[in-house]
């Protein structure tokens, strides 16, 4: 199993407007299974508004993997994917 999935948030001007201020409610939305398995951090902007081809705000990176509009569900799902994948690794 992956020892830690690490999130960033995007809190730039764009990311925040398009919903990202709801995703610094994450912490207090995740299962109990996951809060020790997470490492949450924010990101004054991640830079991939800048870059059509990469979606739409807000975004997240997980793991170094860029999400695009991205929620509170969406974030968990992908979580829960590369705690997942660890375990076949």
């Amino acid at each position: 199993m992956a020892d830690k999935v690490t999130v960033k948030i995007c809190a730039g001007t764009m990311c925040y407007m398009m919903g990202g201020s709801q995703l610094q409610l994450l912490p207090e939305m995740l299962p109990d299974e996951l809060t020790d398995k997470v490492e949450i951090d924010g990101s004054v902007c991640l830079g991939y508004c800048s870059d059509k081809t990469n979606g739409n705000a807000p975004f997240v990176e997980i793991n170094g993997k860029c999400m695009s509009d991205a929620n509170i569900r969406k974030i968990i799902n992908e979580i829960k994917l590369a705690l997942n994948d660890g375990l076949h690794q």
